[in-house]
């Protein structure tokens, strides 16, 4: 058996200890899930969504308790994570309950005489789900619910750092009633989660994580005949025209970029600014980000937390120290923020100007408080520079012309285009990515289909 420690970044303390699944309790865990999804799937999607709905209530009864939890497991200020519950949590929960019914709906066809014939949405089976720390309910929740609302059964594999939120989903279906073995939880480590994507038993992966975590999870299903849905990441950039309203740019954007310290895989990692107002707008970001604190996240009045760990801070700390060799210009000067230390997750927010897409800060993932800006001389200019990137997850246009953000937005190669916001997932519309962002949807009507397969009736009535 193999212990599974998850260090707090608040004090570097071991804050939950769990033993790994071995062999036995997995084959037990999918057998069950098997057994239970033929059961599952029999039933109406009302009562799906009672016991979802009732889920999600047991999440919003606890929610001051969840929240605390998951800033002792990843560190993120106290005074926000409850609403990772309250608000996108529950947000994203009954949306998707709501649309059921219209998604899973029958597809009629054209009437032949004689003839009844439609298209009916089947459940796959058994879903894998395997979510990160980062946002481990926003990102859990997008699959766990529609998965079970389909009538499929889940197994849920939480990050080794956040293994709570998967025994609080467990105590929240089981509080809502969910027949057992419908829902199941398995700590594991990165080589039995690769066996358990390649098992017979598995139907459908879903992943969210890194590149290289997702290619290692590709080539498990390669073997199969399955498919699953990646959501990978991304360097999200910002584009801020001429016409945009300033103020509402640099506090949204500011947000975007450092909120969760900047480990968001939508979060703002790099802007482009039209140079007719780049000083400006450079001016104000760096005077709101200079209003952030950075410390303790249990203190209400901390606004920033530190990173998940210490790696994560070493290795933000040198791209910056990268980009400053070749000519970039860091403008937050770290003593404002004391928490700032080297050897610790503790890591201040910062700004560079000067860069350009010779740097990896402008092109690879930092998944930190750092955000890159650049000017550019026009629409052409932005678009060019916001498309030459290995991803494509989101993509936000600041600007005060709605025609001007359509035209652009064709031309941005992105999951999601948008104008005048950032860094938010909206439920009625689908979650996907471009290019190494990875494949697949979650949410909306259409994420319905990737835990569901057509089954096609064509009946001849006898006359």
């Amino acid at each position: 058996m193999t212990l599974q420690k998850t260090i707090s970044p608040i004090d570097g303390s071991v804050y939950v200890e769990r033993m790994l699944a071995d062999a036995d309790a997995v084959e037990i865990a999918l057998n069950k899930a098997v057994a239970a999804q033929k059961e599952w799937r029999k039933t109406s999607l009302a009562e799906r969504a009672a016991i979802c709905l009732k889920a999600v209530e047991y999440f919003l009864d606890n929610a001051d308790e969840i929240g605390l939890e998951l800033t002792w497991q990843m560190g993120r200020p106290v005074r926000y994570t409850a609403n990772e519950i309250r608000k996108g949590f529950q947000e994203r929960a009954k949306y998707m309950i709501s649309i059921a019914e219209k998604a899973l709906s029958d597809v009629e066809v054209e009437g032949i005489p004689g003839f009844k014939r439609f298209i009916r949405r089947d459940p796959l089976g058994v879903v894998f789900v395997v979510a990160p720390w980062n946002y481990p309910y926003l990102t859990s929740v997008n699959s766990v619910i529609p998965a079970i609302m389909s009538g499929n059964a889940v197994v849920l594999k939480h990050a080794q750092q956040t293994p709570l939120c998967a025994e609080r989903y467990a105590a929240a279906f089981e509080y809502a009633g969910l027949p057992e073995g419908v829902f199941q939880y398995l700590h594991l480590s990165h080589d039995q989660v690769t066996k358990v994507v390649g098992d017979q038993r598995i139907d459908y992966v879903v992943f969210t994580g890194s590149v290289e975590g997702g290619h290692a999870v590709q080539q498990a299903i390669n073997e199969r005949f399955i498919v699953g849905g990646l959501e990978l990441g991304g360097k999200d950039p910002a584009y801020v025209r001429a016409d945009a309203n300033l103020a509402d740019a640099v506090e949204n954007l500011v947000d975007g970029s450092f909120f969760n310290s900047g480990q968001s895989c939508c979060g703002i990692e790099r802007i482009y600014v039209h140079q007719d107002i780049y000083e400006e707008f450079v001016d104000e970001f760096v005077k709101l980000t200079k209003t952030y604190k950075l410390g303790d996240p249990l203190d209400q009045e901390t606004t920033l937390g530190p990173m998940v760990r210490t790696a994560a801070a070493d290795f933000a700390k040198k791209q910056i120290d990268e980009a400053i060799a070749q000519g970039a210009t860091a403008l937050i000067d770290t003593d404002l923020f004391p928490a700032h230390q080297a050897g610790t997750p503790y890591f201040a927010p910062q700004v560079l100007v000067n860069v350009n897409h010779s740097m990896e800060i402008m092109t690879e993932e930092t998944f930190a408080p750092v955000v890159g800006i650049m000017p550019v001389k026009d629409d052409n200019e932005a678009i060019r520079l916001m498309n030459d990137s290995q991803y494509g997850l989101t993509a936000s246009i600041w600007t005060s012309n709605i025609d001007a953000a359509l035209a652009l937005g064709e031309q941005v190669e992105t999951g999601t285009f948008f104008m005048n916001r950032c860094d938010y997932l909206d439920p009625a519309l689908a979650w996907t990515g471009v290019k190494n962002s990875g494949r697949g949807c979650t949410l909306s009507t259409i994420g319905y289909e990737a835990l569901t397969r057509p089954k096609s009736f064509h009946l001849k009535i006898n006359s």
